[in-house]
């Protein structure tokens, strides 16, 4: 079914091709990716910082909620992403004209935090995402690399789990890596009160 779209394929063929089968796909630069069925720690990793996220915005009444199955749509690229963890402000999805009809977003005032967990294909996670994200202008991106799978350019030599925030200063991404006992910092949830190792190692 996808070879019969013509290629590159836009976000609006995308959207309508999409299949109610319960596989994931994502959009990048066009091309229509199958995304694989995550391992258990994986999971065990998205559902526990989801828990701990949600707790915060339970505790500071924010008008956040986190979902899994909304897409996060580039501004220029036929690119569109369904983030582990997509914490959207729930204020601003009136402004949003794909929400209702097709679950995605475009803004950055809807999108004040992504997460992702990495697996097989670190390299969209560190690269075309980062740089998508950025673009969109959101505000806050967790790699969550558990594994320490990632790229020594990204993560470091010796390769260790390691978790990256990118934090977007004057529309630039900054990155700050936490690994261990580090707490993190968060600009998103400044009163998060959480190590690297508990995240890392599904410790909540």
């Amino acid at each position: 079914m996808v070879q019969a779209l013509p290629k590159p394929v836009t976000f609006e063929q995308f959207a309508e091709w999409y299949p109610d089968t319960g596989v994931r796909y994502e959009l990048h630069n066009g091309t229509i990716v199958e995304m694989n069925q995550p391992l258990g720690e994986h999971e065990l990793v998205n559902a526990l910082l989801s828990r701990k996220l949600i707790a915060e915005i339970v505790r500071k009444n924010l008008p956040y909620a986190i979902t899994k199955n909304a897409f996060v749509k580039t501004p220029a690229a036929e690119s569109a992403y369904c983030p582990d963890i997509l914490l959207l402000n729930v204020d601003n999805l009136a402004n949003e004209p794909l929400w209702q009809k097709q679950s995605t977003v475009t803004q950055a005032a809807s999108v004040p935090f992504v997460a992702e967990v990495v697996s097989s294909n670190w390299g969209v996670d560190y690269g075309n995402k980062v740089s998508d994200y950025e673009a969109i202008g959101i505000p806050e991106y967790w790699i969550i690399d558990y594994l320490g799978v990632g790229g020594r350019r990204f993560i470091g030599n010796p390769k260790l789990p390691t978790l990256s925030i990118y934090s977007l200063i004057e529309s630039e991404y900054q990155v700050t890596q936490f690994r261990g006992d580090d707490l993190i910092i968060s600009l998103t949830f400044p009163e998060l009160r959480l190590t690297a190792k508990e995240v890392l190692q599904q410790n909540l």
